[in-house]
């Protein structure tokens, strides 16, 4: 059985995480590479600068941003990657420095991969 799920970067790495991808297009303030404990940084899979600045984290717009985002998803060569590494791996942990931790892409993302591998 594989685990899809999303944590804070800034909260500490733990072996339950698995495979640790950072999947923001944007290096998050205040970590180091070292702290950040990532087996990937997989920045092309996060929402594109117009999409991310849309949204601007508000929650009225997270239905229309998750709808939109897995618009650009459809054709994105990134996200068939994370798909083919959530197969490889039993637990895949999706990290994002948001502050609102229920309404942001990697949350949006681990939803697409547990619908799209049946996980």
């Amino acid at each position: 059985m594989h685990r899809v799920s999303a944590k804070r970067i800034y909260e500490p790495a733990s072996s339950a995480d698995g495979y640790r991808i950072l999947v923001d297009r944007l290096w998050p303030r205040g970590v180091s590479k070292d702290s950040a404990k990532l087996d990937l940084w997989l920045r092309e899979v996060g929402p594109s600068d117009s999409l991310r600045k849309w949204f601007g984290h508000e929650p009225s717009k997270y239905s229309e941003f998750k709808r939109k985002y897995r618009h650009e998803l459809a054709s994105s060569p990134a996200y068939v990657r994370l798909k083919q590494i959530a197969l490889e791996h039993e637990v895949l942990t999706l990290l994002f420095s948001a502050k609102n931790e229920e309404m942001n892409q990697a949350v949006a993302l681990a939803e697409f991969l547990r619908q799209d591998l049946g996980v």
